[in-house]
């Protein structure tokens, strides 16, 4: 076990939660299945205090540098317990000073993809993503897997659900669900929806001329990709609102779910906050959300 960060691998924030766990686990058979290096990092984040209550925290940093080392040694002996390739020992591990959430954006410029638990060990509810796994999903350079320990077992011939918008942004999610799709040899589920909000009917009303604008998106964002990717089978999703509530349904029928961090509006961040916030807050499967910028390579 080295210690230090590998480039263009797969890092996982680890704290010692149950979330932390989850994220090891998932992240460990990503890196098994891409023969990519796997990255442990845990942050620990600087205490700040004036005399008489320094005094009382005078050894909180050897305290913290032991749970450091238990958590990362507890940490990768999970990675190396869920990968069945006996063969994949590029794991590493590293403890960061530092306040979470900046690390872990700062070291994933080196990295192909980052791994984090829903929660951390202070959340309080399951319908809240925690602050890490939050300020990661708008900040960080590179794809984030938001994982949940308490998701069921995921059926392995299950499809990966791709999330697709009309905007250039989705064409880094596309590649990525492709890239996971073929990995996995598993199928792609790509959904579409051509309003981002509920839609009535009204009078007059062309739904016709909506449907086929829909299937024009779709064979736009995924010409080239079929070609590319011959051995994933496509089937192509087309619904008339709330793409987030149809992404969460429809994950329930998925392994993966990958969505882009921005959309339609044209704003960083405001598609990601409407619609991949609230699928991965809501999936009960691991939620994958890929920057505009981002690419992934195996």
């Amino acid at each position: 076990m080295s210690q230090h960060q590998s480039a263009q691998g797969i890092l996982v924030g680890v704290d010692g939660s149950a979330e932390s766990d989850a994220a090891i686990r998932w992240a460990a058979r990503e890196a098994s299945m891409r023969g990519a290096a796997l990255t442990l990092v845990h942050v620990v984040a600087p205490l700040v205090a004036r005399w008489p209550i320094a005094s009382m925290y005078a050894n909180i940093s050897e305290w913290q540098r032991d749970n450091a080392r238990h958590v990362l040694e507890q940490g990768v002996k999970t990675a190396h317990a869920c990968v069945a390739d006996s063969r994949f020992t590029d794991i590493h591990s590293e403890t960061v000073s530092s306040s979470v959430v900046p690390a872990l954006v700062h070291a994933s410029r080196s990295q192909t993809m980052v791994v984090v638990g829903s929660r951390g060990t202070g959340a309080l509810g399951r319908m809240l993503l925690g602050s890490v796994s939050t300020g990661l999903v708008h900040h960080s350079h590179c794809p984030v897997a938001v994982i949940r320990p308490e998701a069921a077992v995921v059926d392995g011939t299950a499809p990966v659900l791709l999330g697709v918008d009309g905007s250039p942004a989705s064409e880094a999610a596309t590649a990525m669900a492709f890239e996971e799709a073929s990995g996995r040899g598993v199928g792609l589920v790509a959904l579409h929806a051509w309003s981002d909000v509920a839609v009535y009917p009204m009078l007059g009303m062309d739904w016709s001329e909506y449907e086929s604008q829909g299937h024009e998106v779709l064979a736009e964002r995924l010409a080239g990709w079929q070609e590319r990717y011959p051995d994933v089978n496509v089937r192509r999703r087309l619904v008339c609102d709330q793409p987030a509530r149809w992404l969460i349904r429809e994950s329930e029928h998925a392994q993966l779910v990958v969505v882009g961090s921005r959309g339609r509006s044209g704003f960083a961040s405001t598609w990601l906050g409407s619609v991949g916030s609230a699928v991965a807050q809501s999936a009960d499967i691991p939620v994958l959300v890929v920057r505009g910028s981002s690419t992934g390579s195996r």
